[in-house]
């Protein structure tokens, strides 16, 4: 079996990954892959939003299997470019990839189909988000309405904090053609949390729980990341995890039906456990990252296997199994990430955190330059340690990150509540 990975950060690195352990795939291509993908897949220099490209090149290799790792071609189609070709691909179509693609239209989906949401208005211009501040009052929160590489969020706590979202909302457009259109939300309290299922339209699979770390310093101090790090498995309540399907994922994945919405692939849903039950603050529609990096090693399962079934609307009765050990993510980023990322440093030290028991490389944003492997993004590498609770897996990250070293390096040092 092929299989075409569509992406270049660590959670399509992490997918080829586990891909290749469960025996049935043969051959991983990625597009357009990075460096540390290239050491088990074969990278094409086919970007990820080229879906016409894309697809002509999966139907000329025969490839099994696409999957779709980055919300952006999504957005744009590839999965209706695939499937007017009968090529088997694993992702929602543009229609379904709405409910990330616009804050706006997912608001006003769970405002249809009753799933449990802030309250919000959708503004155009510093004037109505003065006008719906007043309204919803202070604490509350902004969002660009469409994709801004999970920074175009503001949690507002004060006057202060307000005024300078309304200044890079408004008067700097920060956030380019996404802002043109704000949801100014209800900052609502409680306990924040990942839900993520595998979906053929119909059926669910859960994943493993995850807790992800948005901001970029320790304590969740300073701005929002495309994500820092993460854990698996969080300590998410059963009654919670039921309540989060039933009460949105059930009538999210109903509702997208009733409006011939095909989704195939993962719901992401990031839930706020409120004291007046859960509330969907987002949808992704697609694996999240960095959750990605430490779900798959506990998959207890051939994912290629999984994700064919679900691409083919097959995945009824499917049953999976979760390694009884936990997994916990660093996330290595440049000097000015997130605002203004440093390219072009030298990265060392990986082969000797490879070499520690427990330990997983995912990378992000690297590249090949004259012989050197160097930094190419914000979020450099992905590093996953495995032990018995987060706890130890997260000292067994740490361990591995101190061997790793570029210039302006930093990272979360709390992932998994081991350093304060």
């Amino acid at each position: 079996m092929r299989a075409l990975v569509v992406g270049s950060g660590a959670r399509e690195h992490a997918i080829a990954w586990k891909l290749l352990q469960g025996g049935e795939v043969d051959e991983v291509y990625a597009a357009p892959g990075n460096p540390g993908m290239a050491a088990i897949a074969h990278c094409v220099p086919i970007p990820a939003d080229a879906i016409v490209e894309l697809a002509e090149f999966a139907a000329s290799l025969r490839i099994d299997l696409t999957v779709v790792g980055p919300e952006l071609p999504l957005v744009q189609g590839i999965t209706d470019e695939f499937l007017q070709r009968s090529l088997r691909v694993l992702g929602p179509t543009r229609a379904a990839a709405e409910i990330e693609g616009s804050k706006a239209f997912a608001k006003e989906f769970c405002q249809r189909h009753g799933v449990p949401t802030p309250a919000a208005r959708i503004v155009h211009n510093r004037d109505e988000a003065a006008r719906a501040v007043r309204e919803l009052g202070i604490p509350v929160v902004l969002k660009a309405d469409g994709l801004a590489a999970g920074k175009g969020v503001s949690v507002c706590l004060t006057r202060d904090d307000l005024e300078q979202a309304l200044v890079r909302f408004f008067d700097e457009h920060s956030f380019g053609a996404a802002g043109d259109r704000v949801l100014v939300e209800e900052c609502v309290t409680g306990d924040e949390v990942t839900f993520m299922v595998l979906t053929d339209g119909a059926s669910t699979v859960p994943l493993a729980t995850a807790r992800d770390f948005k901001r970029v310093g320790d304590g969740d101090d300073g701005p929002n990341t495309g994500g820092m790090g993460s854990f698996s498995p969080s300590p998410l309540p059963t009654e919670a995890a039921g309540a989060i399907l039933r009460q949105i994922v059930q009538p999210t994945l109903e509702g997208l039906a009733q409006e011939g919405r095909l989704f195939r692939g993962v719901l992401y849903a990031g839930v706020m456990l409120t004291a007046e039950g859960p509330k969907l603050l987002e949808f992704n529609c697609r694996l999240g990252d960095p959750e990605t990096q430490v779900v798959l090693p506990r998959l207890d399962a051939d994912l290629f296997s999984l994700l064919r079934a679900a691409a083919d609307g097959e995945l009824a009765g499917a049953r999976v199994a979760w390694k009884r050990e936990a997994a916990a993510c660093v996330v290595l980023a440049v000097a000015g990430y997130p605002d203004s990322p440093r390219r072009g440093d030298t990265i060392t030290g990986i082969a000797e955190a490879l070499a520690l028991p427990g330990v997983l490389v995912f990378h992000a944003g690297t590249a090949i330059q004259d012989g050197r492997l160097v930094t190419a993004g914000g979020r450099v590498l992905s590093v996953v340690g495995r032990g018995g609770t987060p706890a130890e897996a997260a000292e067994c990250a740490y361990d591995a990150v101190a061997h790793v070293a570029f210039d302006g390096m930093h990272y979360r040092h709390d992932i998994g509540k081991v350093r304060e």
